[in-house]
């Protein structure tokens, strides 16, 4: 069954309506079918991930449920079948990389993170090759905090605050080392460095005081360009041991920016308008600001206040000629003149009134120099579709359409004003509440108080406007004394899908708007709308008949393609290809090469990174071939746009939760069910260093500062994950190593087989075809490179003649290994039919994940488990959608005592 799209005119009620003329210009109706042909060519896809909890803590596991959602058809994508889930560290870098199959718009998994992470704000990434197409602004990207208290030596505690001198902004830092007891660490030295995007701006060294404490100053000359930074700070403690801990520095300075937006575009001469305004801080959090507006002479025109989040509005009749401007006073008593846009002479302008539960309120008004009847096209889409598009006849200044929300699919309505040369005059985005556009869950129990571990029916009755409807469910059930629950910033699927996914730029606690759907939150909503960027749909791609440029296209299955050519570089056609594979048994597939040399394999499963040997024969069995196989680049890792969710202090704002966790990881220590990474001391290494074979580095085979084999890469599934961490002054960004030694400005170039490699990623390179890695830090292995060594050198050698492998290149012939799927694992759930006294304390943070609910066409299921030992209110959230696609939420609670 699908969704309803198209409503009838005579749904919208009102006044002016020209539904006798029928059409605007045949040229309208054209380019309405256009934005239909266009959506169903290039529909878009969104994707949610359900996380078990808020937050986590180094030896967690994250568990989530993945939701693929064609937002043109509003039902469970069938675009993609694969989906990437990446788990990135603070410093932009991918530190785990999950590719899953995705079944009916689904599919779960999860990320172990073991102790060889550090604590700090990580962010959850989620994205399919064909949502690459229209950029990571529109991918699942969630921040959130990861604490690290089980085995960390070391915690630290910074507060900032800024002032002006000169130019710039100063900024003084104060942190604070304390152990895993909350005991300082007392006159031990630190040395530390500062970095203002990447750029070191200070390095130095201090002794803390007795209570544990630094103070830095630094000054940012520029603060219009330099906004976060982060300080590197290593402290050292007895044995000879140093700890090292990267603190965020969120913001630069205490400046707040401050904008005005007319509703529908601009300020017309005599029309009452609504200005929306929004205040955010440096950290990317909104402030609220109080203030007035003056006109030209001073005269007082209005006040206003934001109240929530740094947002607010006010109504004012501007007048053509007189310029405005708003005394802004912040928190701290300053004050601030900010003109507002200037007024236009002549123009339309489209209010919209949301408050009213049943219906939503479009007026349409001219300037009074527009006069005689005139027809305007008033356009409403949805995700694309467009969902009325009447003609208005104007007589008037004035024209008023009402439109029932209950016949509104719920989330953001683009309205657009065109004239009758289809030309767009007004646009306004505002947000539709109704409910029963969403999947209706109830969860029962038998009681409402249960014991410890005590086993747990919850029933699941699924339906949709009173009638059972089949759907697809997750489900996590926490205890909120082990886990508070954060309900304003936690992962949710309504905010998601209908709100966060469909704007740019950052939402400060997006289910805010979710949680009460009170007048006050609908006037909230509403100035979100007017403040906030858009980029779904652009009418003038539409208008011009420009489609989207489509780098990448949908991924149905595994596999890999490619060409052969022979040696002269011409394509080698009706070319047998053969495929062997030892991975999980042998087998062997053949295909022939097309006239251009081209082959394909597709739909083969395989899991993580198997090899594949590839040959090719011509049919009189000529073996003198290359084969290349074709590449995708990997999806770089952009600046995340969520930097008011930023943490500095994560410990400290999760140590309820890292107290917690400690003596459930000691207990599964305990039992070997958890292990502990291994610290050894620093060792000075006095031997020669190892040879690197076959290398062609300029200096001679194994010259270089460090030396990293295919032993230590094995474990490791790319080559930027491997050189993270591993190499003293080399850090990741964006697929780019760099040396902090140079401030981090320029790549390190990379040296293949000889060759250099322009402008290439780390993970353009397999790291399972990488024999050695040599880096060149200092000038002296460095100067031979000339400036290409300016950034440092790394010196790649492939396998080939090296070790275990054969001692020549073998022609037509090529091993490879691809990324198959990741296999998650299966949620530990203890049973507790039997009463063993014995028994191992149950310290579980979640007590429950269930990724596959399936409610049948009756919409029933149920699910059970055991409470663990702890008491308290324990939190049952469950997400997910029906079978058409209706979204679908619900938290309930139970006491445990």
């Amino acid at each position: 069954m699908k969704r309803k799209f198209l409503y009838p005119l005579l749904l919208i009620t009102g006044v002016f309506l020209a539904f006798a003329a029928g059409v605007l210009n045949d040229n309208f109706d054209i380019l309405l079918e256009r934005m239909k042909e266009f959506n169903q060519k290039y529909p878009q896809e969104k994707v949610h991930l359900h996380l078990d909890k808020p937050y986590y803590a180094i030896g967690d596991n994250i568990w989530f449920k993945a939701y693929l959602y064609n937002a043109t058809t509003q039902e469970p994508s069938d675009i993609s079948k694969i989906l990437y889930v990446e788990l990135i560290n603070e410093r932009d870098s991918i530190r785990q990389q999950l590719k899953l199959p995705v079944i009916a718009g689904a599919t779960w998994g999860n990320f172990a993170l073991p102790d060889t992470l550090t604590a700090g704000n990580y962010r959850i990434r989620a994205y399919t090759q064909w949502m690459r197409n229209t950029g990571p602004e529109f991918f699942f990207d969630k921040t959130i905090k990861i604490g690290y208290s089980w085995t960390n030596t070391v915690s630290t505690n910074t507060t900032y605050s800024y002032s002006k001198q000169d130019k710039g902004e100063k900024i003084d830092a104060s942190i604070i080392f304390k152990d895993k007891d909350g005991n300082p660490y007392a006159g031990n030295e630190v040395r530390y460095e500062v970095q203002l995007d990447s750029k070191s701006t200070l390095k130095g060294k201090a002794t803390t005081n007795n209570q544990g404490e630094i103070s830095i100053s630094f000054l940012n000359n520029q603060p219009e360009l330099h906004k976060k930074g982060r300080i590197i700070a290593t402290i050292s403690l007895p044995e000879d041991k140093k700890v090292t801990r990267e603190i965020p520095i969120k913001a630069t300075s205490s400046v707040v920016d401050v904008q005005f937006f007319p509703e529908s575009g601009n300020l017309i001469d005599g029309l009452p308008t609504k200005i929306a305004v929004k205040a955010v801080n440096s950290s990317g959090l909104g402030e609220n600001i109080s203030g007035v507006i003056l006109d030209e002479t001073g005269l007082e025109i209005n006040n206003f206040e934001t109240k929530h989040l740094g947002m607010g509005s006010f109504v004012i009749n501007p007048q053509n000629g007189v310029k405005y401007h708003a005394k802004v006073k912040f928190a701290d008593g300053s004050e601030k003149d900010i003109n507002l846009p200037a007024t236009q002479p002549t123009g339309y302008s489209m209010t919209v009134m949301v408050t009213d539960p049943e219906k939503l309120t479009i007026k349409i008004m001219r300037s009074a120099d527009l006069s005689g009847p005139v027809k305007l096209r008033l356009v409403g889409q949805h995700n694309g579709n467009v969902l009325f598009s009447p003609v208005i006849n104007i007589t008037d200044q004035l024209a008023t359409i009402n439109i029932p929300k209950k016949e509104l699919l719920e989330g953001i309505l683009q309205l657009t004003l065109f004239t009758e040369s289809d030309h767009p005059i007004a646009e306004r985005l505002a947000f539709v509440y109704n409910s029963a556009d969403r999947a209706n869950i109830q969860l029962t129990t038998d009681k409402t108080v249960y014991a410890k571990r005590e086993k747990v029916e919850i029933k699941l009755n699924s339906t949709f406007n009173g009638k059972p409807v089949p759907g697809m469910f997750s489900v996590s059930v926490t205890n909120n004394q082990a886990v508070a629950p954060e309900p304003e910033t936690e992962s949710n699927i309504l905010s998601n899908l209908l709100l966060s996914e469909d704007l740019i730029g950052y939402i400060e606690k997006p289910n805010y708007y979710f949680i009460n759907e009170s007048p006050e939150v609908v006037k909230n909503m509403d100035n979100l709308m007017l403040t906030q960027g858009w980029n779904r749909i652009l009418w003038k791609n539409v208008i011009s008949n420009s489609p989207p440029v489509i780098r990448f296209q949908p991924e149905k299955s595994l596999g890999f393609s490619g060409v052969v050519t022979n040696y002269s570089g011409k394509p080698s056609p009706n070319t047998k290809v053969t495929l062997i594979s030892t991975a999980s048994g042998f087998f062997s597939l053949d295909t022939l090469t097309d006239a251009r040399g081209r082959f394909n394999f597709d739909n083969l499963l395989f899991i993580d990174y198997p090899k594949f040997i590839v040959q090719a024969r011509t049919d009189n069995g000529k073996k003198r071939l290359d084969i290349k196989i074709d590449a995708v680049p990997g999806q770089v890792v952009t600046k995340s746009k969520n930097t008011g969710d930023i943490e500095i202090n994560v410990n400290e704002a999760l140590s309820a939760y890292l107290k917690q966790s400690n003596s459930y990881f000691d207990d599964q220590s305990k039992r070997g069910l958890l292990q502990k990474t291994l610290q050894l001391k620093e060792v000075k290494i006095t031997q020669q260093k190892q040879q690197a074979k076959n290398s062609q580095n300029l200096n001679g085979a194994g010259r270089a500062d460090a030396i990293i084999t295919a032993e230590q890469l094995s474990t490791c599934p790319t080559l930027s994950m491997c050189l993270q961490g591993r190499v003293a002054g080399l850090t990741i960004m964006n697929g780019k190593a760099y040396l902090m030694r140079n401030g981090g400005r320029i790549p390190m170039s990379i040296v293949l087989d000889g060759m250099r490699l322009e402008d290439a990623n780390l993970d353009d390179v397999n790291v399972f075809d990488i024999e050695t890695v040599e880096i060149l830090k200092t000038i002296g292995n460095t100067a031979i490179y000339g400036t290409g060594g300016a950034g440092g050198v790394l010196v790649i050698t492939t396998k080939r003649g090296v070790g275990n492998y054969s001692s020549t290149i073998t022609p037509g012939l090529i091993v490879i290994s691809p990324k198959g799927y990741s296999v998650p694992k299966d949620f530990y759930m203890p049973k507790y039919d039997v009463d063993e006294p014995n028994r191992a304390p149950d310290l579980r943070s979640t007590v429950y994940w269930g990724p596959q609910l399936i409610s049948g066409m009756e919409g029933k299921t149920n699910f059970t488990f055991f409470n663990t030992d702890e008491p308290g209110t324990y939190r049952v959230v469950l997400e997910g959608m029906d079978l058409m696609g209706h979204l679908a939420r619900t938290v309930y609670t139970y006491e445990v005592k």
